[in-house]
């Protein structure tokens, strides 16, 4: 059976692209699974290989590649273009990625996940089942257990995508979600970061206008849009998850997703 290896963003090879890799590259630097890939010269792409379990795949980049638009590839797989109808509600961010590492240096710990939003209105319920039918296929894939149109792959070895996860440890990630979003009305791209600050330290760090909070979701992460070469037609958006006190939950395991949530296909 086909195994999904790959889970790249990918950036037109431009200078205000390059820009924005090294940017994305200083604020991973203390995630010890994001490493620079380059044989020569400047780096391309930045590679994010789960830690846990050993051989766990896809892995997710970040890079540069020839294209003539941001674009998100599966390998195998679809890929995921920008798609828009209309302006985007509210501001333009204006933070950019590298004052976002600079406020954050020393303090950004995992990558607990990558994403995708599709605008619902853009993006039929056919297409969206055909997309979730696709990625099933090649991954270990999970519903978001509260009922929400957020599935999630969570890397998973070869053995676990032909019978399914039981073990339920820390690393595995960074996962991929995706969310079918009838709030949205152009693509956007999440990367939610893990963190040593509480709540309140991120939200000094970035207080409205920069930094928000999604209703039920604002005891987790705080949300910083963020200013970048593609905006209007994309969203970027970095969710910062708050300093987790205690042992591993069953969300960082990815359990609740199995086994609240069950496997899609």
């Amino acid at each position: 059976m086909d195994r999904l290896d790959e889970i790249a963003f990918r950036l037109p090879r431009t200078p205000a692209a390059r820009t924005f890799l090294d940017q994305v590259r200083t604020l991973l630097a203390d995630v010890p699974y994001a490493e620079p890939d380059a044989v020569r010269g400047p780096v391309e792409r930045l590679v994010l290989t789960p830690p846990r379990p050993d051989g766990a795949r896809p892995v997710t980049t970040i890079g540069l590649a020839d294209v003539p638009a941001p674009v998100v590839t599966f390998d195998p797989g679809p890929s995921l273009g920008v798609e828009g109808a209309g302006p985007p509600a509210g501001p333009a961010p204006t933070v950019d990625v590298a004052e976002l590492a600079r406020r954050l240096a020393g303090h950004v710990r995992r990558v607990d996940h990558t994403g995708v939003n599709l605008p619902a209105g853009t993006t039929s319920a056919e297409a969206w089942r055909g997309l979730l039918r696709a990625l099933a296929a090649t991954s270990t894939m999970y519903r978001y257990p509260t009922g929400e149109e957020w599935p999630f792959i969570l890397p998973s070895t070869p053995a676990e995508l032909r019978a399914d996860i039981r073990s339920f440890v820390v690393g595995r990630e960074p996962r991929f979600e995706l969310v079918h979003d009838a709030w949205r009305n152009r693509t956007e791209w999440q990367f939610a970061l893990w963190t040593d600050l509480t709540r309140t330290e991120l939200a000094e760090l970035f207080p409205e206008p920069e930094g928000l909070t999604f209703p039920g979701l604002d005891d987790i992460f705080r949300v910083v849009p963020v200013r970048h070469p593609w905006w209007p037609e994309l969203g970027i958006r970095f969710d910062l998850c708050y300093r987790v006190v205690g042992g591993p939950s069953d969300w960082e395991t990815g359990e609740w997703l199995v086994t609240a949530g069950g496997r899609i296909g």
